[in-house]
């Protein structure tokens, strides 16, 4: 046990079985319980969780469309807080540091794909591991010292949607100073990551939404311009802005893009995509299928799949974000663990611009020092 006395359970959203099918679709509840914590091994810590945050996946978890879900699990990928013992009796220089929590396992630093099995925390039967609660044990490799410049509330938007669109942006579609780079469907989590990311490394960003509201707020972030995907011509709009934008006038064209819908895709922006430019798949919300034709392949364009990354992609995503000094974008702040569900009502509504977070047991979001 580590050198500070720690509780013996821990107040949790968990995975259960609904009685029937909800209004909402949903076939699993998600309940405030009582869980006992197991006694610290050696290599573990004990994380107080401040926030946690929400991702798509907890609402498919809710309706049963996700892999691998396991009744009485923890909700939860995304979660902040500050370790408070340790396994290790000797283990003084962890303690009191704020750290976040590594959302997936199984892919340590391989540059092309995970090592082995690969999974995504919170709500599954591997790993056995969620964030949603007022204490987590975990492996304290599989943790990471916050930014200095971010409160709790603020880093628990980070890691999933962070990791995810350092591994499609800046990995995947190389993204460098002064390309032109299109984010479909801003709004999500992931998409702004992204659009943060490419602002932050000097390239021209535009984006796509059905909402204008969320474009324009998307511009106050450093897009230089989008167009709703609800017209038709959509593709010619990007392309006018980016030919009014560059130097090169008539025939700039988009470096790549980053794409979260599938279906058309490739055929939408095809024309408008410099040759051997690329596309970066990062989910297919619109159609689980790309249609990729001789036009692309004679135009030497490439079509990305891209997942999460590894714990090294978010070791160095984390690093950027603080020498950047980035703010993950919160759209709401929720108070308390028992408020769980008005979390899985704003995501279900879609109407969220940002990440949605709990501050966790009485937190407030004041920024405490980090021990980098």
């Amino acid at each position: 046990m580590g050198q500070t006395q720690a509780p013996s359970t821990t107040k949790a959203v968990v995975v259960r079985k609904s009685n029937g099918k909800s209004n909402s679709g949903y076939v699993n509840d998600a309940t405030l319980e009582t869980l006992p914590l197991p006694q610290l091994k050696s290599g573990e810590i004990l994380v107080k969780m401040h926030a946690v945050a929400f991702n798509h996946r907890d609402v498919w978890i809710r309706k049963g469309m996700y892999p691998g879900v396991q009744t009485g699990s923890v909700f939860g990928a995304d979660g902040a807080g500050v370790v408070v013992a340790s396994g290790d009796a000797n283990d003084n220089a962890i303690l009191n540091r704020r750290v976040f929590l590594a959302p997936s396992h199984g892919w340590d630093d391989d540059p092309d794909a995970p090592e082995g099995p690969f999974g995504v925390i919170g709500g599954v039967r591997w790993p056995a591991l969620g964030t949603f609660a007022e204490y987590v044990v975990v492996e304290k490799d599989k943790v990471i010292s916050s930014a200095s410049h971010l409160s709790d509330t603020d880093m628990a938007a980070w890691p999933l949607a962070g990791l995810t669109a350092w591994r499609a942006t800046m990995i995947n579609a190389a993204v460098q100073r002064g390309q032109n780079i299109l984010i479909t469907g801003i709004g999500g989590g992931v998409a702004l990551v992204a659009l943060q990311l490419a602002v932050a490394q000097g390239a021209s960003v535009y984006v796509t939404s059905g909402s204008q509201e969320k474009i324009d707020k998307a511009i106050a972030l450093g897009a230089l311009g989008g167009a709703s995907y609800k017209n038709a011509d959509w593709p010619k709009q990007i392309h006018k802005l980016v030919r009014k934008n560059n130097p090169a006038g008539f025939s700039a064209t988009l470096d790549a893009v980053i794409d979260s819908g599938g279906g058309d895709i490739m055929s939408s922006v095809g024309s408008i995509l410099k040759q051997g430019g690329r596309v970066v798949c990062y989910g297919m919300t619109a159609n689980p299928k790309i249609t990729f034709t001789m036009r692309e392949v004679m135009r030497n364009q490439k079509l990305i799949g891209s997942t999460m990354g590894s714990m090294q992609d978010l070791r160095d995503a984390t690093e950027f974000l603080s020498k950047h000094e980035i703010v993950p974008v919160v759209s709401h702040v929720f108070h308390g663990l028992e408020n769980a569900e008005k979390g899985f009502e704003m995501l279900k509504s879609g109407e969220q611009f940002g990440k949605v977070v709990i501050e966790v047991g009485g937190y407030s979001g004041a920024k405490m020092k980090s021990k980098l």
